[in-house]
Formats: C-alpha cells, sequence, structure tokens
C-alpha cells in the first residue's frame, strides 16, 4: 500500500558506536505517530544490533545491498537468508554507487530483485540518470530502461513489496537538487509507466521516493508534490536533527 518513507542510507559510514549514539538520538527525537514509515540502513556489520536496538520502536531497519546468489563461494558479499535471519526485511537494491563502483547492470539487479522476493523481503529500487542523460534530454529513455529491465518481469502482486527511489544521480553528493517540479515530473512518469504495463491499481499503490541531496531546508517543498511520497536521504540520514525534520516535513 502507497505510503510516506523517508528512509536513511548511511552508505559506509559509522563505527559500532557512533551507530548506537545516533540511533539513541533518533529515538530520542522522532515523532512518536506512525504516520511516516522511518527506516534506517548502517552498514552490514551494525545490522544485527541495530535491529535488536529499535525493537519497539517505529524505526525499521534495511540492509544497503545483497547478493543475488542464495550462498555460496562469494567472498565478502551477504545473502537474503542472512538478512531476513537478523530481522532485516527490507533492502536497497541498484543505488546509483552500486551501479557506477560496482557495475552492477540492470541484469545483475533484476536477479537481486527475484532473490530477495523470494525471501520475502521488501525492495527499494533506485533509479535514475546521469548528467549527461539530461544534458542530452535522454533521462526519460534512462529511467524507463531501468524500470523495464529491473522491474517489468515481475507479477503485479510482487509489486506490494516493491519501493521505487528516483536519484538524480548528477544532484547526490554534488550540492545540487533537482527542482521539485523536475522531481514530479519524473515521478509521474515512473507512475505512468508502471500503469501503463500494468495497471492503475498497481501504479497508485506504489511508494516512490526522491533521493537527490533531500535537506531540512528542502524537504518539504518536496514533499508536497503529488506523486513524491518520501525520500531516500543520504548525508542528512547521518545527523539526527537533519534527519528529524526531514520527517517531520514528510508529516
Amino acid at each position: 500500500m502507497r505510503h510516506s518513507i523517508v528512509a536513511g542510507n548511511w552508505k559506509m559510514h559509522k563505527t559500532y558506536s557512533e551507530t548506537h549514539t545516533l540511533l539513541d538520538e533518533l529515538i530520542e527525537k522522532l515523532p512518536s505517530g506512525k504516520e511516516v514509515e522511518v527506516i534506517v540502513a548502517p552498514t552490514f556489520v551494525n545490522l544485527a544490533s541495530a535491529v535488536a536496538h529499535l525493537e519497539g520502536t517505529n524505526v525499521q531497519v534495511a540492509a544497503q545491498n545483497m547478493h543475488q546468489a542464495e550462498g555460496g563461494a562469494f567472498t565478502g558479499e551477504i545473502s537474503a537468508q542472512m538478512l531476513t535471519s537478523i530481522g532485516v526485511e527490507t533492502v536497497i537494491i541498484g543505488h546509483s554507487e552500486r551501479r557506477h563502483f560496482f557495475h552492477e547492470t540492470d541484469a545483475i539487479l533484476a536477479d537481486k530483485v527475484n532473490t530477495a522476493l523470494r525471501h520475502n523481503m521488501r525492495v527499494i529500487y533506485c533509479i535514475g540518470e546521469e548528467l549527461k542523460d539530461r544534458e542530452n534530454k535522454q533521462f526519460l529513455n534512462v529511467i524507463f530502461n531501468q524500470l523495464r529491465d529491473g522491474l517489468f518481469h515481475l507479477t503485479k502482486e510482487q509489486w506490494s513489496n516493491i519501493v521505487i527511489a528516483y536519484e538524480p544521480v548528477w544532484a547526490i553528493g554534488t550540492g545540487m537538487t533537482a527542482s521539485p517540479e523536475q522531481a514530479q515530473e519524473i515521478h509521474a512518469f515512473i507512475r505512468q509507466e508502471i500503469d501503463r504495463k500494468y495497471d492503475k491499481s498497481v501504479a497508485e499503490n506504489t511508494s516512490i521516493l526522491y533521493g537527490g541531496s533531500v535537506k531540512p531546508s528542502n524537504a518539504q517543498e518536496i514533499f508536497s508534490k503529488p506523486d513524491v511520497d518520501g525520500g531516500l536521504i543520504g548525508g542528512a540520514a547521518l545527523v539526527a536533527d537533519d534527519f528529524v525534520a526531514i520527517v517531520n516535513a514528510a508529516n
């Protein structure tokens, strides 16, 4: 069911003690209501302790990545079963940094989605264009191809466990931000293409998050757009007051 979500992707930040300090701050400062689902995604080594630390709160824990295989000789990798065994039921797949630095293709990401869904996990699936795609006015084609190749093989029923995060790659970590109108344009396009592939019910029940340098100063305006259902937050998720302000903007 479509609803507001604010998810913090901590990337490769925070030691064990720093993780728990930030979690304590969030527990203290986050609003108690359930209007917005709040998710944090610490590093792999801190997932189990984060799940335990947040037990009894409204904050969920997600993984930043997983391998597509069920197990085997894949040194350094983490499987879906390992994640669910410690209580992690949501995973981010296809983040632009995974695509860029680790050369994860849409075919690899589709396999990861399939594996996650086999384990009844929820997937936050990231898509987005680079600056050259926008400058060449190819950004809608790029978005469509990522949707088609990564997700459009799924059944209608499987979409109940899919959340999409649109991240304009040119706005991540650069200080640049897509305008609220640009974000709305892409989110509406994504919803339109889901409707075209499946039906209006699937499209209207899919949460689509914005993931391009959301800050307390711009969150409310971005979240006010009709097809923006929250955010996948990077740097601002590492500062409790900033993250809480973004959650409040989603409220």
